[in-house]
């Protein structure tokens, strides 16, 4: 074989040593990448049943007591059944609002004798959520999701809304890293506040002075920003179920954000700043950085879902303005409603038995 021959093969052989070098190299880069493992875990499940035990308390002034409660159903994460309603009311229906599809339980008393009670109980099944495989391509934002680009009462996209979201998502072009973006801001400024006794109220604009508060909270500002920022996003309202016995605190919000050619992305960064309160940790705390990665794009069984939306009209329509969320027992004397934190009148208790 002559020099130049062997030097061909030699200098050939480099060249194809480097470029498999350099695949393995890439696709070891593309497995660090966050995110972008298409491994989904073993998802944890949870059973037990639930029940919603609510009595009002009244005097010989109420002509007409009416009470309405988030109804739940099954949905690709959870699975509703064995519903058992119960109580001394003169009529119950199950409803569905117009503008989010919250289902609905409602009761009516007229000139009720006694104090007017209901229970609601079924069996629940409930999966997690692990959506961590992002498309690259995500395409066109879907008409019908217009809707969730909308502001809302508490929850405007003008003003230092819009100020604040510009300047999050300065330089982000895509739906995923505007929102990871939010994200972060959310995650890196807020506060847990412990002394709120019940989910907050979502006043974005307050709350972007001083963002200090709970699940409600921090989810409206996720929604707020995200739509500003043309992510459709929305709040999703309901409880956890991560003991047994009463859970009557146990109240939550997350949010989800919607990502073209993949669907609903679960986000809580409230769990976040309830983790650093309750462990008293930081930002760069191990424990708090697993928890980051883990709650952009995932949700634990230990949640299940009941309505979604603000400004809510219910149906049947109540005599008081819309609420700002539905997701505790809502319930009108002579068409006045009753304080659902106080509990003074409109007494509940919800207790989970897991299976």
């Amino acid at each position: 074989m002559s020099n130049k021959k062997f030097n061909a093969i030699i200098f050939l052989g480099i060249i194809i040593t480097i470029l498999f070098i350099g695949c393995i190299e890439e696709q070891s880069s593309i497995k660090e990448i966050k995110y972008k493992s298409t491994d989904i875990p073993s998802l944890a499940e949870k059973r037990g049943r639930m029940s919603f035990d609510i009595t009002i308390r009244t005097n010989e002034s109420a002509e007409i007591v009416r009470l309405w409660i988030p109804y739940p159903v099954s949905n690709k994460n959870q699975n509703i059944e064995n519903v058992t309603i119960t109580g001394n009311y003169d009529y119950n229906g199950i409803y569905r609002e117009g503008t989010y599809g919250n289902m609905i339980l409602y009761a009516e008393w007229n000139k009720p004798e006694g104090f007017p009670n209901l229970n609601l109980s079924f069996d629940v099944w409930r999966t997690e959520i692990f959506l961590k495989n992002f498309p690259d391509d995500e395409g066109e934002i879907p008409i019908e999701m217009e809707e969730f680009l909308q502001p809302t009462n508490l929850a405007p996209t003008t003003g230092i809304v819009k100020e604040v979201a510009d300047e999050v998502t300065k330089g982000r072009i895509t739906i995923l890293s505007k929102a990871t973006a939010i994200y972060d801001y959310v995650v890196e400024h807020g506060e847990r506040d412990p002394n709120l006794n019940f989910c907050g109220t979502g006043d974005v604009c307050v709350l972007l002075q001083n963002l200090r508060g709970k699940c409600v909270d921090f989810s409206s500002v996720f929604v707020a920003l995200s739509r500003t920022a043309g992510v459709p996003a929305r709040e999703i309202l309901g409880t956890r179920i991560s003991k047994n016995g009463d859970i009557t605190e146990a109240y939550h919000c997350r949010a989800e954000f919607y990502l073209p050619n993949y669907g609903w992305v679960p986000v809580d960064p409230s769990d976040i700043a309830k983790l650093m309160l309750n462990e008293n940790l930081n930002i760069n705390d191990s424990k708090v950085i697993e928890a980051r990665d883990y709650f952009f794009g995932a949700q634990t069984e230990t949640y299940i879902d009941l309505s979604t939306g603000r400004d809510v009209v219910l149906n049947p329509m109540q005599e008081e303005g819309p609420l700002n969320y539905f997701i505790y027992p809502y319930a009108e004397i002579n068409g006045v409603s009753l304080n659902f934190v106080s509990q003074e009148y409109l007494k509940y208790i919800v207790t989970f038995q897991e299976k």
